[in-house]
């Protein structure tokens, strides 16, 4: 039998954090060992407690936290991820990811994520937000990389206004990793 795959489930500071914690259960029922990694403003939303308790693994939520052993955390969970998903992804995210700003766990990690790993990214923000000529600009960055996008979908927005921002449906993230990883090389 073979290992489960790891997924690395970053979580960022959005309203829709709340809901990563029920991708984390669906991922974790699937099979997957799912680890994951809190930025600071994710906590502002929700606690590490439930991803613990639904991932059955500790939960990063420093650049300093450490397990056990020599090893960086961060740099131990980039070398053994199949696959880096963030969901929900600010636009602060994305431009550090883009920019490749390293000054949080999260995005040390993917610096350093092993080349054999995929990057799948769910943004959630206000529209107006995603639809600023620096989010796009930082998107297509990202994407001429080989990171792959889900989302955002068209709503109402925890803001108040209407439009595109709202997190893709959970069961849709999880579908699209699975077939990420599902991909070949």
């Amino acid at each position: 039998m073979n290992p489960p795959q790891n997924i690395v489930l970053g979580v960022t500071g959005s309203i829709a954090a709340h809901r990563a914690a029920d991708l984390t259960s669906l991922l974790t029922k699937q099979g997957f060992a799912v680890h994951v990694v809190l930025t600071a403003d994710a906590q502002r939303f929700i606690t590490p407690l439930p991803f613990k308790t639904l991932s059955r693994h500790p939960v990063v939520t420093d650049l300093y936290d450490e397990e056990h052993g020599w090893q960086p955390t961060h740099i131990r969970l980039a070398d053994e991820a199949d696959l880096l998903l963030i969901a929900p992804a600010t636009a602060n995210c994305l431009a550090k990811l883009a920019h490749g700003l390293a000054d949080d766990a999260l995005t040390c990690l993917a610096l350093a994520l092993n080349p054999r790993a995929k990057t799948l990214i769910a943004p959630a923000m206000n529209g107006k937000m995603w639809q600023h000529p620096a989010t796009q600009q930082n998107v297509a960055t990202l994407t001429a990389r080989g990171v792959e996008f889900i989302g955002p979908e068209a709503g109402l927005l925890a803001c108040g206004y209407e439009g595109l921002g709202r997190l893709w449906p959970i069961a849709d993230i999880a579908a699209r990793a699975t077939a990420v990883l599902a991909r070949p090389g």
